[in-house]
């Protein structure tokens, strides 16, 4: 099993970046596939990216809401997934998760029912 931590979360200003990690335990880290979400107050969780188990650059899929300024990445022998999150609005402002789930279903990956692990969230708010 994984156990999922994230870390990273602050403030900044509209325009500013921030990088997220999450640190995830288990030496089976590198065989799931992992995500990250985000949920602003009021709204449902968001998808915002997805890294496929063997962390290739051609296996990460973004949100278009993030596509060209967010970056996930990932390094299996530290057991790390990161959020370079870039050129960041205010509508970015959200508790943002990192998830992990065993399959690489394609049309599930978008959806939190997909994953089984969750991470306690890192806020990041974003001022104007």
């Amino acid at each position: 099993q994984v156990q999922l931590v994230e870390s990273g979360g602050g403030l900044v200003q509209a325009g500013g970046s921030l990088r997220l990690s999450c640190a995830a335990s288990g030496r089976t880290f590198s065989r799931y596939d992992m995500a990250w979400f985000r949920q602003a107050p009021g709204k449902e969780r968001e998808f915002v990216a997805a890294s496929a188990w063997s962390g290739s650059s051609s296996n990460i899929y973004y949100a278009d809401s993030v596509k060209g300024r967010f970056t996930s990445s990932r390094d299996n022998a530290k057991n790390t997934l990161y959020l370079q999150m870039n050129s960041l609005k205010p509508e970015d402002t959200a508790v943002y998760y990192c998830a992990a789930r065993g399959n690489s279903n394609i049309a599930t990956r978008e959806r939190p029912s997909a994953y089984d692990r969750w991470g306690q969230g890192t806020q990041v708010t974003v001022s104007s």
